[in-house]
């Protein structure tokens, strides 16, 4: 048939809506030419029009609709001829051509119907009772970095400083923690710029925590500090690093953080904290020094390496009183609120603009409470908070996250959750899972209440096993995976493998189906949820702690329509009989919402296919 009257004299047709439409009640159209009964269920005769299911309106003309053999609908109200051809007569409805069933012609031809479903639509009935209820509610939606999900992620400091000397091992962890297919599929990396202790000091004693820094033959006349680098310095971590990015380059975020300046420009001459550890351990006078230290290291990283952090932080964890000089387990160092993180942050941001990475975020303070963020934040000076792009937020502490995202989002700053782990279990009798119970339920909170564009673990692996030890120092060993743990995963140097738990398989739960560009949306009820903008789809992840199996209901009615299918991705038991990312059959929802049942101590996502916002 011929098209090209048919713009100019839509202009004048607009025909009336349905108003006997009954799919309309549950998010679908009606059919507007299709008859052909695919499916029927409790709420009527269901078919499909440009693979959309759609609803059948019983009446004469759409019986004897001949057009639709052409995939065209018959005209409903209007008998005006608009044109004829070998086809039929064809008037305009709703802008769009519509064959008039008065002047159907007499012919036979083969025609090809809708596509069959993949899917059945037959949508079960909602159970009047379940054990939780729980909704996906579109007002508790991020607002950070233009409500775009920026991903997981893990620091490098410590555990790629002790295992990056193995190819084998930096190719594993690589697999197994930023592989978005075999792996985790993390996307950030904190990056640890080691400050460098003092070469004759012998006092840490972890075999992965005595970090390198780059400069060396230091001096200082009178507050003129001069160093050279050494760029072979590092090895390990940066390894480590290449291989990481060599998985996903075009997702994976680089930060990179300091814990501590390089030892001479401290007070105690030691780059694990001051003599008094709540006092002040860089020099008063190197401010500007420590500052072209991180941004020399930062341009060389660029250049050199071709790695571009995305942001930096010159502060980890600055007003504690953790970091005393001596120290046997890390790197630290204390600034005091106000005068003393405002004056690095501003010398930063000068050393950053000379080298000419003006453009580089600089973030702060990561301090180790939430409420103690607060209040970093609120005394910086007016320049330093102008510098700040991004709250980045400990959670080791505190209780205030509501507070802190309304902070970042009234400031207009971005905000992640760049640090936490720990030792808990959770669950009833939960053994292997009681660890990744624990950690999902610490993701859950977090991200519930503070919508934050990224969640960071403290470190993959905390634990190594080698015979050996490593430069002179005792390896802490395998964990007991039935009980609380740090990190996910341990390092057996002896046999070249990444041990892997139901902790990190509890993490690849929601760092696998959350990806980056995903919406964020709080939940309730050891819940949280993602909206997918470009794929349509609905990620929730849940956790069920209770000793027996749950029901649960989940609300889906803020959203538009539903589709027909969610997909349930589960791990729970054991690593050796245990689930690990075990795919289910699918759900069908009941209309805006579904049906569930939770594991006895098990962490479930399930992902809702076709879902408009």
């Amino acid at each position: 048939m011929k098209t090209s009257s048919a713009i100019m004299i839509s202009l004048a047709l607009v025909a009336k809506a349905s108003a006997d439409c009954w799919s309309e009640r549950l998010g679908y159209k009606c059919c507007s030419y299709s008859t052909e009964v695919i499916y029927t269920d409790n709420d009527g005769k269901w078919s499909i029009e440009n693979n959309e299911w759609c609803g059948i309106v019983s009446n004469s003309a759409s019986a004897n609709c001949w057009a639709s053999r052409l995939g065209y609908p018959c005209c409903k109200n209007s008998d005006v001829p608009i044109e004829i051809d070998s086809d039929g007569i064809w008037g305009i409805e709703n802008n769009e051509w519509c064959g008039i069933v008065s002047h159907q012609p007499n012919y036979s031809t083969t025609t090809t119907n809708a596509p069959k479903p993949t899917q059945n639509p037959q949508r079960p009935n909602k159970l009047s009772k379940t054990d939780i209820t729980t909704g996906v509610r579109q007002k508790y939606a991020s607002n950070f970095n233009n409500g775009e999900f920026q991903g997981f992620g893990t620091s490098f400091c410590w555990w790629a400083n002790r295992l990056g000397y193995s190819d084998i091992l930096s190719e594993k962890s690589a697999t197994a923690f930023y592989d978005k297919e075999k792996g985790l599929g993390l996307t950030i990396i904190r990056y640890n710029i080691g400050g460098g202790d003092n070469p004759t000091h012998d006092h840490i004693t972890r075999t992965d925590s005595n970090m390198p820094g780059y400069a060396i033959n230091p001096s200082n006349n009178g507050g003129n500090y001069r160093w050279d680098y050494n760029w072979n310095s590092d090895a390990n971590q940066r390894n480590a690093l290449m291989k990481a990015l060599a998985k996903n380059r075009d997702e994976i975020i680089v930060e990179g953080f300091s814990n501590s300046p390089p030892y001479f420009m401290t007070n105690s001459g030691c780059s694990t904290g001051n003599f008094n550890a709540g006092q002040d351990n860089l020099r008063s006078d190197a401010y500007p020094a420590f500052a072209k230290y991180l941004a020399d290291v930062a341009k060389h990283f660029k250049q050199s390496w071709g790695v571009t952090f995305q942001s930096i932080t010159p502060v980890n964890e600055p007003f504690t009183s953790y970091w005393g000089a001596n120290s046997n387990k890390q790197e630290g160092c204390h600034f005091d609120q106000g005068n003393s993180e405002s004056k690095i942050i501003i010398e930063l941001s000068k050393a950053l603009k000379q080298k000419g990475l003006g453009d580089m975020q600089i973030s702060g303070t990561d301090e180790t409470s939430i409420d103690t963020q607060i209040d970093s934040f609120k005394k910086l000076s007016s320049e330093a908070q102008s510098i700040v792009t991004r709250l980045d937020t400990h959670t080791y502490g505190g209780s205030k996250r509501d507070e802190l995202r309304l902070l970042a989002e009234n400031n207009r700053k971005n905000l992640w959750m760049s640090e936490v782990d720990g030792s808990g279990t959770e669950g009833t009798n939960a053994g292997e899972m009681g660890a990744g119970l624990w950690l999902s339920n610490r993701i859950i909170t977090d991200l519930n209440g503070l919508r934050a564009s990224a969640w960071i673990l403290w470190q993959v692996v905390d634990n190594h096993i080698s015979k050996n030890g490593y430069n002179g120092k005792k390896d802490s060993g395998m964990v007991d995976i039935n009980k609380g743990f740090w990190g996910v995963a341990v390092a057996n140097h002896d046999t070249n493998e990444i041990i892997l738990t139901q902790k990190y398989y509890a993490f690849g739960q929601f760092s696998r189906y959350i990806r980056p560009g995903y919406l964020i949306i709080g939940c309730y009820n050891n819940s949280v949820a993602a909206y997918d903008k470009k794929g349509k789809k609905l990620v929730i992840v849940q956790t069920n702690t209770a000793g027996s199996t749950k029901t649960i209901d989940y609300d889906l009615s803020d959203f538009h329509s539903v589709g027909y299918k969610v997909r349930v991705i589960r791990t729970s038991g054991s690593i050796q009989n245990g689930e690990h990312w075990a795919e289910l059959e699918p759900i069908v929802p009941y209309g805006k919402g579904f049906n569930a049942e939770l594991k006895a101590n098990s962490v479930t996502t399930f992902i809702v296919e076709d879902v408009e916002w």
